[in-house]
């Protein structure tokens, strides 16, 4: 619990809430659980994960229209109690709203988890007829529900209309002595507004007068027992309805236990949703919970409630971070400027670890790789405590020990300037020995500080990590970035310098500070320096890349173009000689006739057989002569491809169907022995 309210995850539960379709589900959001086991966590996530892809899928989103919070009504009626119209009707709008709900489900494939939840739900169709039949959506109980209510309102009506003629007439016949013209109620009793002064010419029981006096509201002698048996009527219609509603509300009572889970899976299915529509809005990643020989990797890892405070709140841009812990790390120390962002980092991390834990996305791309961790412990925030007589350094101390007696091997421990508030020389001592402590005993501890001495543990103990916060020397502002590997360096005297402090003092301070830190500064700028410059040839290669594969797609796909000019042109050429060769064989088949319908000689029919070689001659080219194959290619040479008519290099021998593999620029085919030669 204390862990939660250092990392403000109340906030997040109320965020959360607003993606809730029900009050059910805005109810358990905001009482958000976080479970004890990782196939808890996983069952959540898979929930997660289907809502996620259901709901894009269904048009117009899933829909949870109707559903209610009858838990109370149920459990009421369970106890044989009687229940109000409305929440009977709460009860029937529950009931049809699961059913659109599970007809959603029905005939898709890909959510396992959702259709076994809503498989087996009964909705009671019949129950909700039921109470549509005797009750609308208003709550108000319909005639149609007995016969003897019908009745009763008939008989209602009719009086009340005798009533009102009555009173009319008597308005009519007697408008001076009334101080407004119009019928009104006392205690449900029919009345008029009567003039004091003139009460006498209106004679009845007067039952309610003005605050000035002025006024009596008098019903008249001749509708007393008119108003008697209207209160009767009204009575019997009372218990009428009362009846009805005892009646229905038996019928819930026997439902009463399959009413109760349905409600329990219609508010799992509703928190699942709202923690995917959540996911969606922070442009969040799947988790997936790492072994210990998994890196821990969240790349472009933000705050979300600092994603909320800028979307909402006019807040400043989320800056994401860049995570990638190797399993070999139990401890990561993070050093650096204030107000750089390191207890940002801190509670970053430590929300990311709650939230998968919870079921919920995490505001990272993908892959996203963490272990489940069974405690997340911290330590963040001033504990000092004037009623407890508590200093910074004694508040700490006090949480740090409830910490040390919950850690377990696979917990999460977040430490923030850990052995502050005390002499440097001491705290920094202590916080080298809590961290090896907890580096031995934690899955995985993050601690921020100011103490350069830890910034050495990483060079005499392999389970330990430097990260800092970045820090722009020419604005004097930090950047929010995190820095892996490199230990952060002091800032304060540059910042005096930039701001004016005068150049004597600093140089004192410099002297006090010693050539050793110096040194030590010097060669953290070098490193950051190369850390600038690899950056900018990484950018550069992945541009280089990019541009790679942009040109070697444009190749593919101009090959593939000529490969089809290609074999369009060879089709058209087939095509033509097609058309030569029917050509020649029409007119061969003229001279045939010709001859067959005349008396000519031989000397003519050889004439005829000359004329007919020389148009196939004029109409078929000569074929191409066949060449043995005798050049056998080897890997390396280099050939000329016959179809292409290009120069390529032999990659494999002959296989046993006489092909061979042949590259060609970057491209690489199969071709017959046959389409290639060799170069001379």
């Amino acid at each position: 619990m204390e862990t939660l309210e250092l990392l403000e995850w109340q906030r997040l539960c109320k965020h959360l809430a607003t993606f809730a379709a029900t009050k059910l589900g805005k109810n358990r959001a905001l009482a958000l659980t976080i479970p004890d086991t990782i196939e808890a966590s996983q069952i959540l996530l898979q929930q997660t994960a289907e809502c996620y892809r259901l709901d894009a899928v269904v048009p117009g989103g899933l829909s949870l229209e109707g559903i209610r919070d009858i838990s109370d009504a149920v459990k009421r009626a369970d106890k044989q109690g009687t229940l109000s119209a409305l929440e009977l009707v709460d009860i029937a709008s529950t009931l049809r709203g699961v059913r659109q709900l599970r007809r959603s489900l029905e005939n898709r494939d890909g959510f396992p988890l959702l259709q076994s939840m809503v498989a087996d739900l009964r909705t009671y169709p019949e129950l909700e007829q039921a109470i549509y039949h005797c009750i609308d959506e208003s709550g108000t109980v319909l005639e149609r529900a007995s016969e003897k209510l019908a009745s009763i309102r008939q008989s209602l009506r009719t009086l009340k209309e005798h009533i009102w003629q009555t009173l009319q007439s008597l308005i009519q016949r007697k408008a001076a002595a009334l101080q407004e013209l119009v019928i009104t109620q006392r205690n449900d009793r029919y009345v008029l507004a009567v003039k004091a002064s003139h009460k006498d010419q209106i004679p009845g029981v007067v039952h309610d007068s003005s605050s000035s006096g002025m006024t009596l509201f008098v019903e008249p002698e001749g509708l007393v027992a008119k108003n008697n048996q209207l209160r009767q009527l009204q009575a019997q219609e009372e218990r009428e309805i009362a009846q009805i509603l005892r009646h229905l509300s038996a019928k819930v009572t026997a439902v009463a236990p399959d009413l109760l889970r349905l409600v329990e899976v219609v508010t799992t299915i509703d928190l699942a949703l709202a923690r995917a529509r959540y996911a969606y809005w922070l442009e969040a990643s799947p988790p997936q919970f790492s072994d210990r020989d998994t890196p821990i990797t969240l790349q472009q890892l933000r705050h979300p409630l600092l994603v909320w405070q800028e979307r909402y709140e006019q807040g400043h841009p989320v800056v994401p971070i860049d995570i990638k812990i190797p399993p070999t790390i139990t401890a990561v120390v993070i050093t650096g400027p204030n107000t750089g962002g390191k207890t940002a980092t801190l509670k970053t991390f430590g929300l990311a670890a709650l939230m998968a834990k919870a079921g919920l996305f995490i505001p990272a791309q993908e892959p996203v790789c963490l272990p489940w961790f069974d405690h997340v412990l911290a330590d963040i925030g001033d504990e000092q405590s004037l009623e407890q007589n508590l200093s910074t350094f004694s508040g700490h101390i006090t949480r740090i020990i409830r910490i040390l007696q919950q850690t377990t091997p696979q917990s999460l421990v977040l430490l923030d300037e850990v052995g502050a508030g005390t002499d440097p020389t001491e705290g920094s001592a202590l916080a080298a020995a809590l961290l090896e402590h907890f580096a031995a005993h934690a899955r995985l501890t993050i601690a921020t500080t100011h103490f350069g001495e830890l910034k050495a543990l990483k060079y005499r103990d392999p389970r330990f990590e430097n990260a800092s916060v970045e820090f722009d020397d020419v604005s004097l502002a930090p950047t929010y970035r995190l820095l892996w590997g490199i230990p952060g360096r002091s800032k304060a005297l540059i910042i005096a310098q930039r701001l004016g402090l005068p150049p004597a003092i600093l140089a004192r301070a410099q002297a006090q500070v010693g050539l050793g830190t110096e040194e030590i500064n010097r060669v953290i700028t070098a490193l950051e320096q190369q850390r600038r410059e690899q950056e900018q040839k990484t950018a550069l290669v992945t541009q280089l890349l990019q541009d790679t594969e942009r040109l070697h797609q444009e190749i593919l796909l101009k090959s593939g173009n000529l490969r089809t000019q290609y074999q369009d042109l060879r089709r058209q050429q087939e095509q033509e000689v097609k058309q030569a060769i029917a050509q020649a064989k029409k007119e061969i088949a003229r001279v045939i006739r010709k001859l067959q319908n005349s008396n000519q000689t031989v000397e003519d029919v050889q004439w005829a057989e000359k004329q007919l070689e020389e148009l196939q001659k004029r109409h078929l080219p000569p074929p191409p002569p066949t060449p043995e194959q005798t050049y056998v290619p080897q890997v390396g040479d280099r050939v000329k491809i016959l179809p292409l008519d290009k120069v390529g290099q032999v990659l494999t021998p002959p296989n046993g169907a006489g092909e061979i593999s042949v590259r060609l620029g970057t491209l690489k085919m199969t071709l017959p022995c046959k389409d290639v030669a060799p170069l001379p």
